[in-house]
């Protein structure tokens, strides 16, 4: 039996003072649920809209970073979480070198979300 490849790009969902973190010190070591876990974590396109629903709606000035996991390395943990589903985690902070595109938050018109990079 295979399973599908894992994705090369994962999504972090940021607020504006966290990007602006992550731009002016080239890291981010975490929002308050990633310290408190001990992970970054992150979602895959397929979970990321899932993701901003449950656990930033209503919120303004969100922002997607799209992270490529590949310079991530062994940093990267593939681990069940909601649904029982796998999603990334990262067990390091985020380095502005991995990010490869961020945008705010924005949804195409056909209410689809519009991801960045």
């Amino acid at each position: 039996m295979s399973s599908a490849p894992l994705p090369d790009v994962a999504y972090k969902i940021l607020t504006r003072e966290q990007l602006d973190t992550l731009l002016a010190d080239g890291t981010f070591g975490g929002a308050p649920i990633d310290i408190a876990d001990g992970y970054i974590h992150m979602s895959s396109a397929g979970q990321v809209r899932e993701t901003l629903e449950k656990h930033f709606a209503g919120q303004d000035d969100v922002h997607l970073a799209a992270v490529d996991l590949r310079a991530l390395e062994a940093a990267i943990r593939w681990e069940v979480s909601r649904g029982g589903a796998l999603f990334p985690h990262l067990y390091a902070d985020l380095p502005l070198a991995a990010v490869i595109a961020h945008a705010p938050v924005a949804w195409n018109e056909d209410g689809s979300l519009a991801l960045p990079g």
